[in-house]
């Protein structure tokens, strides 16, 4: 499970602190996604967010801001449409780092695999508020046809929750990415283990 940040959704708690009860909970790979700050602001979150990752054995990758990835030695960056070109970002990076990238289309996944990346996180695919910008939700039949374009990972994001994993795994997702569904949860303890529970479950099938 890929943990996507997003501090406006955590209901005026600590970001830090709803990172931390999933970090507890065995989360393992956190997206640090807060578009709004100010460089030095990120520079200063992922720096408090990169100790606690390191602490929990996790790996901790900046949304888009390669430079900031670059400046704190983070584990790598998760790409969008308009970051830097995949290639581009792995040569500032070097081969130990993780790129990401998300995705919206098959055109988009097959991009992704001629760009080098390491994963992709392919949605919406179901309908949900934090993604509705991107179009309607793309559906399992989507993810299935994307199964069959690309040997890469793929995280199933948009709309994840513990009930749709299954669907998600048997469509050929090998993980998937949350972000109100621990951000926004009232325990995000219990949340995020009922997520990784369903993944192990559905792995398991």
């Amino acid at each position: 499970m890929y943990l996507v940040t997003d501090r406006h959704q955590t209901g005026s708690r600590d970001l830090l602190a709803v990172v931390g009860e999933a970090l507890q909970a065995g989360v393992r790979a956190v997206q640090l996604r807060e578009k709004d700050l100010a460089t030095r602001d990120m520079y200063d979150l992922a720096g408090k967010l990169l100790a606690m990752t390191r602490e929990a054995g996790a790996a901790l990758l900046i949304n888009d801001r390669v430079d900031v990835a670059m400046a704190l030695a983070a584990d790598g960056v998760h790409l969008t449409r308009r970051s830097l070109p995949p290639g581009e970002a792995r040569r500032l990076l070097g081969p130990e780092k993780l790129v990401g990238i998300s995705c919206h289309s098959l055109a988009e996944v097959r991009e992704a695999e001629d760009g080098g990346v390491d994963f992709v996180v392919l949605g919406p695919i179901f309908e949900t508020p934090s993604k509705a910008r991107f179009g309607p939700p793309l559906t399992t039949a989507i993810l299935r046809q994307a199964r069959a374009t690309t040997s890469l990972p793929i995280l199933a994001i948009g709309g994840i929750n513990s009930m749709r994993i299954p669907e998600v795994m048997a469509a050929g997702a090998d993980g998937v990415s949350a972000i109100s569904a621990v951000m926004a949860a009232a325990d995000p303890t219990t949340a995020t283990q009922e997520l990784l529970s369903a993944v192990s479950r559905a792995r398991g099938a």
